[in-house]
């Protein structure tokens, strides 16, 4: 505390309530303590900061540390003890502790409190001063310290990321300064495309080029600058006499104020043989792509990977974007069933010839298709591919089994022979009963006698399936996919 230069020339005429105001006015609370750290006499700056105390009007005349919480009462007793050792001397620089008073709204009031003695009678008064206020603007600097340091962790870990990806990606990878088209950053396939390591960060990029790609870069920078990103251009590396083609697509981003161009290379004739296809393959995977039947392939979980024009003309979708990463059952004419059927027949037999089932396009038009599927291994994991045709303009006569391979049961045949024979009821009950045997049949047949997708195809319990196969004297039929 730095004091005045010359009190006694100034405060010589104040007097004691002088004195009470200007105390009660510098500090928000003040007590004046006796030797024994007894309370004296309380001032407030105001009645609202000291209704927020609980049971002021007791403090009179009991002993300071009992008005404070339980974990202040040393402190108040260090405090008092430390100003008892100065003598009383009024000159001497003040001291200071923090204690906690409990709150009338339950929660402590944090105080700071400064003692000046009052001459050599022994009293002592105690200036205190609300530090919730700075308490609060701690705390919100606190939490702003916490929020920065969570957003710089998650920077670091997005950054360390991208550093990752960046390094592990097999494709060439460079960044470059738009102004100046100098490399700014390369991932190592870049580097060991250029050949050039660490030299190539720093190195202008059109030096690396061939001068006949000049024109096509150029090209590509305004296309960049036009739209922020540039469709593929093909350009040259200059590497002595000997020049390599590559696919250059490019993408144009700003990091603060500065425009970066991110540069994806691809070779136009792959370095690795392994990545050729064969002309016979190359052949047959452009014949799958112009087949006038769909071809899909999906997932093992159905969800579409790949689809030929004749598919999306099918479906009347505009392209293949649209199709991707969808539910082949979207598609399918009995949605939750078709797709099932065929996905559990795939996985237990391989494959499914001529499932019959209905397409239905993006405007609910529905078209008769049959579809023949295989299930195959990629790198490891389950493909499928579904070869789809539109038998719509196929003869009724022709979807319809071979004439001997189902005879009509006789009582079928005879249904008109039994009015007048037999109740309406009757009749009713043994036409059901024929449709459903029927029905039953045409759905082992559908799921090469899997009873389990028969069941789900028909819409019952394998349960009822089964009551109903007894019912009827079919439990004898061979049960190729029964469970």
């Amino acid at each position: 505390m730095k004091a005045f230069r010359a009190p006694a020339k100034w405060l010589t005429d104040v007097n004691a309530d002088s004195a009470a105001a200007l105390i009660a006015a510098a500090a928000d609370i003040a007590l004046i303590i006796d030797r024994k750290g007894v309370i004296r006499d309380i001032a407030f700056q105001s009645d609202g900061f000291a209704a927020e105390f609980v049971q002021i009007d007791t403090w009179l005349g009991k002993p300071w540390g009992s008005t404070v919480t339980v974990e202040s009462r040393q402190k108040i007793d260090s405090f008092i003890t430390a100003a008892a050792d100065r003598d009383g001397h009024a000159g001497s620089a003040n001291l200071s502790r923090h204690v906690n008073y409990p709150g009338a709204e339950g929660t402590d009031i944090p105080i700071l409190f400064s003692l000046v003695p009052l001459g050599r009678s022994g009293e002592t008064i105690a200036f205190g001063r609300d530090l919730r206020p700075l308490a609060a603007l701690q705390q919100r600097l606190v939490d702003v310290q916490q929020s920065l340091e969570r957003d710089y962790a998650r920077l670091r870990q997005i950054e360390t990321r991208y550093r990752i990806l960046f390094q592990m990606s097999t494709e060439p990878v460079l960044i470059l300064d738009a102004p100046s088209r100098r490399v700014t950053e390369a991932n190592a396939a870049a580097q060991t495309l250029f050949g050039g390591g660490e030299r190539l960060v720093g190195a202008a990029f059109g030096d690396l080029l061939d001068p006949t790609s000049d024109s096509a870069f150029d090209g590509l920078l305004n296309a960049l600058r036009a739209g922020g990103r540039a469709d593929d251009v093909r350009i040259k590396l200059a590497r002595g006499d000997a020049t390599d083609e590559l696919h250059v697509v490019g993408f144009l981003f700003r990091q603060g104020d500065q425009q970066s161009i991110l540069l994806r290379l691809a070779p136009v004739n792959a370095l690795d043989p392994r990545h050729l296809l064969s002309d016979s393959k190359a052949k047959l995977l452009k014949l799958i792509e112009s087949a006038p039947d769909g071809f899909v392939v999906t997932g093992p979980d159905g969800r579409v990977i790949s689809a030929n024009a004749a598919f999306l003309d099918m479906a009347q979708i505009v392209n293949e974007e649209q199709a991707l990463g969808e539910s082949l059952d979207r598609w399918l004419g009995r949605p939750g069933v078709d797709l099932g059927v065929l996905m559990a027949n795939l996985r237990e037999h391989g494959s499914v010839r001529l499932y019959p089932t209905a397409l239905r396009d993006a405007f609910g038009g529905e078209t008769d298709v049959e579809i023949s599927a295989v299930n195959v291994m990629n790198a490891g994991k389950p493909s499928f591919g579904f070869a789809i045709r539109n038998v719509s303009r196929r003869p009724a006569q022709e979807l319809l089994p071979p004439a001997g391979s189902r005879a009509l049961p006789r009582s079928l045949e005879q249904i008109g022979e039994l009015i007048g024979r037999l109740s309406l009821k009757d009749i009713v009950r043994e036409t059901t009963e024929v449709i459903e045997r029927l029905s039953i049949e045409a759905a082992l047949n559908l799921t090469g006698d899997n009873r389990a997708s028969a069941a789900e195809v028909l819409g019952l319990s394998r349960q009822s399936l089964y009551v109903k196969l007894r019912r009827y004297g079919m439990m004898d039929a061979d049960p190729l996919g029964a469970d």
